[in-house]
């Protein structure tokens, strides 16, 4: 019996006041913020800016591939996008690949 006792003093002497858990979450909600502002919200917006972009293709848009390959947008599907990269050589990648669309200034 002294045994528990004991322990039965020894756990309420060691239970903290409900102000005490709260402190000890400040750091957690302060890094989970960090990583939100850090982390989360850039890649959300350029995940938005990708989509704009994959939106707005269209036929006859010099664009460069995600690999590198700059081409011309012959033909566009759901999925896929036709690229001329030479004079008689065509190739079809999903859509998701263009990376950027080329402006007037790059050769």
């Amino acid at each position: 019996m002294d045994f528990v006792s004991e322990a039965w003093a020894q756990s309420e002497a060691a239970t903290p006041d409900a102000s005490a858990g709260l402190l000890s979450l400040i750091p957690f909600v302060l890094i989970f913020i960090v990583f939100y502002f850090l982390l989360i919200l850039p890649q959300q917006r350029r995940q938005k800016k990708q989509r704009e972009l994959l939106e707005a293709v269209k036929k006859g848009d010099k664009v460069i591939t995600s690999s590198g390959i700059w081409g011309t947008v012959t033909n566009l599907d759901k999925e896929t996008v036709t690229l001329q990269v030479a004079d008689n050589t065509k190739i079809r990648l999903q859509r998701d690949h263009v990376s950027s669309i080329r402006t007037s200034g790059e050769s």
